[in-house]
């Protein structure tokens, strides 16, 4: 990457970063939230938040609607599948078909296997939390939405520790406004850590040295988790049974008026990834349970000049490696770390919500992440050598990566690419851990109230202890449908 920093964007809308995300469907397993559970966290094991999880969705894919078990039908979030589909998106799931997995519904009771992508996707658009919760509720009375605006710190009387309102800037103004029951603070992984330690809740040391008056001591920052992500193996095929980058965009082609009469075609996927696949690398033969890779497939090369090198900050030298396939037939495979062990940190640099904090995700800081990368990497491989793969000559594309000049295809040559071209997948979580009152790791107890400040919570990414083996959109809804009834319950609003 440039300057070795990879890109985190983060979505100042409304609707925050769901609309800007994949749109990729997936609640993780039980293991996930039982392990939340295990962990000290009453309420949030997987018969919990099931609930929750069904409560928000409405599913329109036919053969799942009858599942009540496991999916709801009535939410607002509307879950569907694509109607487009590459051949060679096809072919992926025969492949994992010959290495003995299951095409399965990953939402279901068992998430090990391949499938076609579930969206929040609505007639071949977007479903962002906007759409499915704001603006039905526009007209409500008692909603009120500044936009263009910024919190700069929410305001704790010292006294009593108690939070009593919240200061914001907007238009060049400072605005100050005061809560009749509870402050939430719902600014994602980054925005949340960062605007509760501009307002004296975080590690005390960090706060005084950046002349920040401490509230609280509190672990605000750590446990930072993502889901790192490898975006090394691409295919290339001897037939035109993939997308084509320059196609897609090649207004003479009928993809764009595809989408914007028809709502059909490419466009109406999940970001261009058409499949997926959740493994257990360490038990093959395990079709159940926890997975800790997930094999995201794309139908194409994605080796271009521009989009994905601009939104990998690649080096010059690697955008002009992947300038060589534009054009060019094939498939992509992002690896990606289901349940990583590495632990980063967000840290304030100024005293000032304007000035980004910085970022250290420490990736493969546990040597066990690495050698699982590897092992998803090897899963891959053995994917495209499959007879369906094979039978349109998949082969992987020859790129040059400087420094890596290990024996190709052994362990240390691929630990040198994965630390290469690795990125995140835009899960960041965990800095305001949740857990029991008492836990030293914690910032917000089951409640999800920030430990030792009165009528002050936090609900979003942040909280999550361990990161679940899903991409994080549908157990953030959850996260939101769940704390709203703790909400209304305290305070007798049911």
């Amino acid at each position: 990457m440039e300057d070795n920093r990879c890109n985190w964007p983060t979505a100042k809308i409304l609707g925050g970063s769901s609309v800007i995300n994949y749109m990729i469907a997936n609640k993780g397993v039980v293991e996930d939230y039982d392990r939340w559970a295990e962990m000290g966290n009453e309420g949030w094991a997987y018969k919990d938040v099931l609930e929750y999880f069904k409560k928000l969705e409405k599913i329109e894919i036919p053969e799942l609607k009858s599942d009540t078990i496991y999916h709801g039908t009535d939410g607002p979030v509307h879950v569907t599948r694509s109607s487009f589909h590459t051949l060679i998106a096809e072919g992926f799931l025969k492949a994992g078909e010959e290495l003995g997995y299951s095409t399965v519904d990953y939402n279901g009771k068992n998430a090990i296997g391949f499938s076609y992508v579930q969206s929040t996707i609505m007639n071949g658009t977007r479903m962002s939390s906007n759409r499915a919760y704001l603006i039905p509720a526009r007209d409500r009375k008692n909603l009120h939405v500044t936009l263009e605006s910024t919190a700069t710190k929410v305001l704790i009387d010292s006294n009593v520790n108690r939070a009593v309102g919240v200061e914001f800037t907007k238009n060049g103004r400072n605005i100050t406004v005061f809560a009749s029951k509870e402050v939430i603070v719902s600014a994602g992984a980054i925005g949340s850590s960062q605007l509760l330690m501009l307002s004296g809740i975080g590690p005390a040391k960090q706060l005084t040295e950046l002349g920040i008056d401490v509230v609280k001591d509190a672990p605000v920052g750590e446990n930072l988790m993502d889901h790192v992500t490898f975006f090394g193996l691409t295919w290339k095929i001897n037939a035109s049974i993939s997308l084509n980058m320059l196609e897609l965009i090649n207004p003479l082609n009928p993809y764009i008026s595809d989408f914007l009469v028809n709502r059909e075609g490419p466009l109406t996927s999940a970001g261009g990834c058409d499949a997926l696949g959740f493994i257990n690398t360490k038990h093959r033969k395990k079709h159940s349970g926890l997975p800790d890779i997930e094999l995201l497939f794309g139908s194409a090369t994605f080796k271009e000049e521009y989009l994905f090198p601009e939104m990998l900050n690649l080096k010059k030298y690697l955008r002009q490696e992947w300038g060589k396939y534009a054009g060019t037939y094939g498939w992509s495979i992002a690896i990606t770390l289901s349940k990583p062990k590495s632990r980063g940190r967000i840290k304030l640099v100024a005293n000032n919500i304007n000035v980004a904090p910085e970022i250290v995700p420490n990736y493969f800081d546990d040597p066990d992440d690495m050698k699982t990368m590897i092992a998803g990497i090897r899963a891959a491989q053995s994917l495209s050598q499959t007879k369906v793969m094979q039978a349109y000559d998949s082969r992987l594309l020859n790129i040059t990566y400087e420094k890596c000049n290990y024996e190709e295809d052994s362990d240390a040559y691929w630990e040198c690419v994965v630390r290469t071209i690795s990125s995140t997948l835009y899960h960041y979580s965990g800095t305001c851990k949740m857990g029991a009152r008492g836990d030293p790791t914690a910032v917000v107890d089951p409640k999800l109230k920030v430990i030792g400040i009165e009528n002050l919570r936090v609900a979003d990414a942040s909280v999550l202890p361990e990161i679940v083996s899903a991409h994080l959109n549908l157990p953030v809804f959850m996260i939101a449908e769940k704390v709203a009834d703790m909400i209304k319950t305290e305070w007798k609003i049911l």
